[in-house]
């Protein structure tokens, strides 16, 4: 595995041509990066100038999602699962492990989910699965996620703000404030960072 010659990136069929990549990207990409990447619009995912992405990352997507990710952004091992969109700021580090939802990708009402468990079960008509609520999660700029968090739908994480690892963010982080544990909460500001 190694990083992937940008001008032979699309022959290997590994990067969707719905992907733009920013000048000076750097990609250390697994078939698997893109397995679930099923964006249909253009584009469905924007990496900017400089970004790295680590061989660990994957991007899952549905139809009508849209991943932006701006400039000097280290993408250590991410997991994105997006049905709306999801925008990463410029110079963002996102750890090892770290999940980034816009959606729970099923109904949380048990009645609906049964319904959708049936619909989407091998032989399921996918046509009656019950709609999904998702909200789009902003990351701005000059954030850091550590190990392990998850981030979930319709939450804005302002600038310059810290994840401790293993956090589970349900609600909007202000800029500059650190943030840690499940649910996350804040921190005082000599507590060690991510």
């Amino acid at each position: 595995m190694s990083v992937i010659d940008l001008t032979n990136v699309r022959d290997g069929g590994i990067v969707p041509t719905n992907v733009v990549l920013g000048d000076g990207c750097r990609l250390e990409l697994v078939k698997e990066s893109f397995e679930r990447f099923r964006s249909t619009l253009e584009p469905g995912l924007l990496l900017g100038r400089d970004v790295s992405v680590y061989c660990w990352s994957r991007f899952s997507v549905e139809p009508d999602g849209l991943i932006e990710v701006g400039a000097d952004t280290v993408l250590v091992g991410a997991l994105f699962m997006c049905a709306e969109k999801i925008s990463i700021g410029e110079r963002v580090v996102i750890s090892y492990n770290v999940t980034i939802a816009d959606c729970d990708f099923h109904p949380r009402d048990p009645e609906l989910r049964k319904r959708d468990a049936v619909a989407s079960a091998p032989g399921g008509d996918e046509s009656k699965r019950p709609s999904l609520v998702s909200r789009p999660v902003v990351i701005e700029d000059d954030v850091w996620v550590g190990i392990g968090a998850i981030v979930l739908k319709g939450v804005r994480i302002g600038a310059g703000a810290r994840i401790g690892a293993g956090a589970v963010v349900t609600t909007d982080v202000p800029a500059g404030a650190t943030v840690a544990g499940n649910p996350a909460r804040f921190v005082d500001e000599g507590e060690p960072r991510p």
